[in-house]
């Protein structure tokens, strides 16, 4: 028997150095980590002794025998991986990572931000240094995409939010909840109050499709949509037109699936979640019947995880379409599949791509439909959304890499509703340089750039860092590079000490900010939260409104 990690993998690699036979691939030092969908457990080797459960943030760990039938399959994708990567352990321990010198002093450092990069880069600050660490986030709550961007249907993932609040009840750490950095206090003012800011913003803003029509009513941002969802003070009034038969999204990575998922599972089964309240009630009274899931590229090349599609079989009262004719694939693809050292992943997504055409169709059912190689050129309607315009397009060579180039092919769905999800993009921050092309602050392993050279004392973590590529457990790793230089510099004197402490920042945000929420306020926040939601039977029921918010936070 062995252990088998599953779905909800969320990369942040905890359980490797805890493996005693070090049989979990690949690791943060290997070139496949980077581009890795999950991380794998080499069953042969596997003595099943459980140390990489205990060990792993968001319960995606399981015996092979205790696997519950959505999740089965994945002995075979654990097993698939080590015919493609055969085990090679040289069971070298692992160097333990520099802490800063005693002598020195106590650190002082601001981390702006309170999801997952800026969660983990303060973590990895109170394991290896004598550390104050001040998190600020302009919202009353933390943890950013953990509450407000996973899916309300994905509990386990959300659970990395408990390593957290483990690490995070040393006094050495303080929360600076509804503080907006620019708003109540300035860069400069961070600064003088620390000898180091981390900046961990993540990328605030989507990308936009930029065709004819995309400002009409009914036409959004998923990332909108996801907010709005999962109860975002800022989304919580958003209106979303669900009275037609028909979604579009456009783009079909993770979060594609996630709005697909959303809009089409029953309401009741939404009941079991943290989903907001709002939400909930605009679901059950919705029409949506169809969900049509356009990908610009071929079923080889789609965004989302093997995983999360096969996920989707799981659904109960919905069915998962794919056309036979999508599943032809241009020659490069077809050689790509062919060979026999592609990655299984690689391999599943099109396995289960056949699967989902040869699938069986219920008329009663909802669906989720997926279109590959189309793009959409309109959406039109006279003063809301009512159908969108596409072409269809053709994978070709171009200088060694396959692309998608519009035919002459077009169509049109009838749709009330198109959601567009194609990725993000960074802000710039006040007095920190950007990036513009790449919406990203410019930096070298996280110590920011100005004009090529390190400015002194500011970092960055997280999608800010290196644009919006990884799942939530990425930014381990990521800022685990990031603290390794801020300690660095520390131990060398390349920090300036603070001219101001902890009391004198406290005096400061109480007189700019009479509203800031520290860790009580936040306790009083989760705990009436979750008080709500055991009447009928949720994990929490989400305060939405700011006002409320604060009302909680003084009990």
């Amino acid at each position: 028997m062995a252990y088998v990690i599953t779905q909800r993998c969320c990369n942040d690699a905890s359980c490797v150095p805890e493996c005693p036979v070090d049989c979990i691939r690949p690791t943060p030092e290997q070139r496949e980590f980077a581009t890795t969908e999950q991380l794998y457990i080499d069953p042969d080797t596997c003595i099943d002794c459980g140390a990489c459960v205990d060990a792993c943030p968001v319960d995606a760990i399981f015996s092979e025998d205790d696997l519950l039938a959505s999740l089965a399959r994945f002995k075979d994708i654990n097993a698939a991986y080590f015919e493609r990567h055969p085990l090679e352990s040289n069971f070298e321990p692992l160097v333990a990572p520099t802490r800063a010198p005693k002598d020195l002093g106590t650190l002082r450092v601001a981390v702006v931000g309170a999801g997952p990069a800026a969660c983990y880069a303060a973590e990895e600050l109170l394991r290896r240094a004598d550390v104050e660490v001040e998190l600020f986030d302009r919202l009353p709550t933390p943890y950013g995409l953990v509450r407000a961007g996973v899916a309300p249907d994905h509990p386990g993932t959300k659970s990395v939010a408990s390593l957290f609040e483990s690490a995070f009840r040393r006094e050495a750490l303080q929360y600076r909840l509804n503080v907006e950095v620019g708003k109540h206090i300035s860069h400069e003012e961070l600064l003088a109050h620390h000898h180091a800011v981390i900046y961990a913003v993540g990328a605030a803003t989507d990308r936009r499709l930029g065709v004819p029509g995309e400002d009409l009513p009914g036409s959004h941002s998923a990332t909108e949509f996801v907010a709005w969802y999962n109860g975002h003070p800022d989304f919580a009034d958003r209106d979303f037109d669900l009275s037609g038969e028909r979604a579009v999204i456009v783009g079909n990575g993770n979060v594609a699936l996630d709005v697909a998922r959303v809009l089409t599972v029953s309401p009741d089964e939404l009941a079991k979640t943290d989903i907001a309240d709002h939400a909930l009630d605009a679901l059950r009274r919705s029409n949506i019947k169809e969900v049509v899931v356009l990908g610009r590229r071929g079923p080889l090349q789609a965004a989302y995880t093997s995983s999360e599609f096969l996920a989707l079989a799981h659904l109960k009262g919905v069915d998962i379409i794919v056309d036979h004719g999508d599943l032809d694939l241009d020659p490069a693809s077809q050689a790509q599949l062919d060979d026999p050292d592609v990655e299984p992943s690689l391999r599943l997504k099109y396995t289960l791509a056949k699967e989902y055409a040869d699938g069986s169709r219920n008329p009663a059912n909802k669906r989720i439909v997926f279109r590959y190689l189309v793009s959409p050129t309109a959406i039109h309607g006279d003063d809301k959304v009512e159908s969108l315009t596409y072409v269809h397009n053709e994978l070709v060579e171009e200088n060694g890499r396959t692309v998608a180039r519009a035919s002459e092919r077009t169509g049109t769905l009838d749709a009330s509703l198109v959601l567009r999800s194609i990725g993000y993009k960074g802000e710039p921050v006040a007095d920190v340089p950007f990036d513009e092309s790449n919406g990203v602050i410019p930096n070298a392993k996280g110590r920011v750039l100005a004009d090529g050279n390190p400015v002194q004392g500011v970092y960055v973590s997280g999608w800010i860092k290196r644009g919006p590529r990884g799942v939530i457990g990425s930014n381990r790793v990521d800022s685990q590079e990031t603290v390794d230089q801020l300690i660095e510099d520390f131990t060398n004197g390349k920090l300036a000490a603070p001219q101001g402490n902890r009391a004198a920042l406290e005096a400061l945000l109480a007189e700019r900010q009479p509203d800031q929420i520290g860790r009580e306020g936040w306790k009083a926040i989760d705990t009436a939260e979750k008080t709500a939601g055991k009447a009928g039977g949720r994990p929490r029921v989400k305060f939405t409104k700011i006002e409320d918010l604060l009302k909680a936070a003084k009990g």
